[in-house]
């Protein structure tokens, strides 16, 4: 990227520019503690360690002034999470701490729960801290909270934005609520607890920097910091060519399925970039209406995919500080109703991650007939999602568990795609084996890459893995979510589509049933739920990959003799 890039934005402020560096670096700081404190204090296996959540600190207005290392999945919606805090409480007090996961009101889904804190220093309102935390469990009829139903009523409690705090101390009548209507609360009080002090980290370090600049010049270096990221934005989109593009992809269902029909029904969105100068439009005119299950996005679950697509190809080397201020040259727009634009009481809980996967890999292919050399293949677009509950039989205590199975990360214009990672939106780790198999009453008889799954290119795409989970002496309630079960990843520039997710139940008889994408299913005892996560697309005609690269394809078995045959003319 050109120095000039980044030396505009610093010439551009008030403020000493040593100064503004070492407050902006602080704040980022304060962002990333506040995640080490939830990882290091939460209980459940979803946030200690697979790290479903994010972590930021926003001014008085709302504004996301500094992001940590977390989800870009929560880029778009996290802004108005707070504002809706600010909107219904708009006196807030030292030792206030609120709470909600309304979808309609800055959510993303219900399981997404906010914790909203503010910082003062004196009476001095200096803005505050939000950590939303993905809880495994949050009600409604199945456990994991993933049924396939068709309001938002029908997914789990549903929080407004409330006072959860007062003067530094909990309501419990507020408590006795959320906690009466999940199945594990002990685990979801712990959960809350990591949230109020990660909440807690952050509005401390903002302490402290007033202390040690003042309270002026921290709110004015506040504002500058989302100036700064501007400035760089629009520089960034200014190297990119102008052009309107247009991409429609086909998604898999949404889980609901029409009367005597034993298979989902298909729906499609529509995207039209319009990149002209510093600014870019996404307009998702033309997508399909409202469905009735739970693949509706709201508007803000919608612009994340747009924004974390946009970050990727316009900051390739990710010096952007992540903000508010980067996506103020970005609109995105779509029908109200639109299922990329819910209304209520529309169910949500799929599009979360399903929606904001597909989006970021349909602005990649719009942006590919603008900038082909600035973007890359399709990735696994699913989170590929599966949920247990039920009774743990070695204590009697109720469990639910919560996991991502990870796919194939894109081909792009110089590289492979990356095997078995958590791609675009999602920044989630794996849930290791040993802690899954001591937390719940489950056994993972194989986690391996799926040879063949990158699509051939002259850059490989990334490889999906396979998952394989046995249900230990007790029937298990189950749920799955993912995509791209009908229309694989696609690839670019000539690149072969990745290989296509693929579930099964196989029963203790070895009967084997093939699933829906989507919706709840009972697990006896002994049965096994085996998943296989989509790989990602090549880049590139597969004829024109190095003979060498290919050789360490075969010899590290990602792909096999048949297919070198078959996608890249080897001969025998």
């Amino acid at each position: 990227m050109p120095d000039t890039l980044l030396e505009a934005p610093i010439r551009q402020a008030k403020t000493d520019p040593a100064r503004f560096e070492v407050v902006k670096n602080a704040l980022y700081s304060a962002a990333e503690e506040m995640k080490i404190v939830l990882a290091k204090t939460a209980y459940s296996p979803l946030l200690k360690v697979a790290g479903d959540y994010s972590c930021g600190i926003f001014d008085s207005t709302g504004d996301m002034v500094a992001q940590g290392p977390d989800l870009p999945i929560h880029l778009g919606s996290m802004p108005d999470a707070v504002r809706a805090v600010i909107a219904a409480y708009p006196e807030v007090e030292p030792g206030d701490v609120f709470i909600h996961n309304d979808p309609y009101h800055g959510g993303s889904h219900l399981p997404d729960v906010n914790v909203v804190a503010p910082a003062f220093f004196g009476n001095r309102l200096l803005g505050f801290g939000c950590v939303r935390a993905h809880w495994p469990d949050i009600g409604s009829a199945t456990p994991g909270s993933y049924g396939a139903v068709t309001e938002i009523y029908g997914e789990g409690l549903r929080i407004p934005p409330v006072r959860l705090y007062r003067n530094g101390r909990p309501d419990p009548d507020i408590e006795r609520i959320i906690f009466a209507n999940v199945r594990t609360p002990a685990e979801r009080q712990g959960d809350l607890r990591a949230q109020v002090a990660a909440n807690r980290r952050g509005t401390l370090r903002l302490e402290a920097l007033a202390r040690k600049c003042g309270v002026d010049q921290l709110l004015q270096i506040m504002n500058e910091v989302l100036d700064y990221s501007e400035t760089m934005m629009r520089a960034a989109l200014r190297l990119l060519p102008d052009g309107e593009a247009s991409f429609a992809d086909v998604f898999d269902g949404d889980g609901v399925l029409a009367p005597g029909a034993d298979a989902d029904e298909p729906f499609t969105v529509k995207l039209t970039l319009r990149k002209c100068g510093e600014t870019i439009i996404a307009d998702f005119t033309g997508s399909d209406g409202q469905v009735p299950g739970p693949m509706n996005a709201p508007l803000t679950v919608t612009a994340s995919g747009v924004y974390c697509a946009l970050k990727m190809i316009a900051d390739p080397k990710s010096l952007i500080p992540p903000n508010s201020g980067c996506w103020r040259p970005v609109t995105v727009t779509a029908p109200p109703g639109s299922v990329v634009n819910a209304q209520l009481p529309a169910p949500v809980v799929y599009a979360n991650h399903e929606i904001s996967h597909r989006v970021a890999d349909m602005v990649m292919a719009a942006m590919f007939q603008i900038s082909p050399r600035s973007v890359m293949a399709a990735s696994q677009g699913t989170s590929a999602v599966v949920t247990f509950g039920g009774v743990d039989p070695r204590s009697g205590e109720r469990y639910v568990s919560y996991e991502s199975l990870k796919g194939g990360f894109g081909a792009r214009p110089i590289k492979d795609g990356i095997n078995a990672v958590a791609g675009t939106v999602s920044n989630m780790m794996n849930t290791p084996i040993e802690m899954l198999e001591i937390s719940f009453p489950l056994r993972v008889e194989e986690y391996a890459l799926i040879p063949d799954s990158g699509g051939a290119g002259a850059w490989r795409g990334g490889l999906g893995a396979r998952r394989v989970w046995r249900v230990l002496g007790h029937e298990a309630h189950a749920a799955v979510c993912c995509e791209r079960t009908l229309t694989p990843p696609f690839g670019l520039a000539g690149g072969r589509p990745g290989g296509a997710m693929r579930l099964w139940l196989e029963l203790p008889d070895g009967t084997r049933r093939p699933l829906n994408s989507k919706g709840a299913l009972t697990i006896p005892a002994g049965g096994r739920l085996v998943m296989e996560a989509p790989g990602s697309g090549g880049y590139g005609p597969p004829a024109a990959r190095d003979p060498e690269l290919l050789r360490e394809d075969l010899a590290d078995g990602y792909v096999t003799a048949e297919a070198a045959r078959r996608d890249y003319d080897i001969p025998d």
